[in-house]
């Protein structure tokens, strides 16, 4: 599987490019490819580890690749509303609004 893209994730391949080859090798390679979850439940759960650690600056990508992963915006407003009551109202807050920018971002595409 690869990383999900992103310009920040590209840019540091600059300035760190064995981390970000063993991220890709190693994260993407070896620990989304193993068979115990499907992608898509993984992604279910980066995201919920994501927005719970306070780690937005992730999340873009992880709802991406989420989508991308066969999650649907249904099941991922209804993670997100499920951890406003298990992490934090605040942290779903955050999550709702990069998730509508995602959403925003697929549509113009379209």
């Amino acid at each position: 599987m690869k990383r999900p893209s992103g310009k920040r994730g590209d840019e540091l391949s600059e300035v760190v490019p064995a981390f970000t080859e063993m991220t890709d090798r190693i994260l993407y390679g070896e620990v989304w490819e193993r068979e115990g979850l499907a992608k898509r439940d993984r992604s279910l759960l980066t995201i919920a580890a994501l927005a719970t650690a306070n780690r937005h600056q992730q999340l873009e990508a992880h709802i991406g690749l989420a989508l991308d992963n066969g999650v649907t915006k249904e099941e991922l407003g209804e993670a997100i509303l499920h951890l406003a009551f298990y992490a934090s109202w605040p942290a779903s807050v955050t999550a709702s609004r990069i998730f509508l920018e995602v959403v925003k971002k697929r549509e113009a595409a379209d």
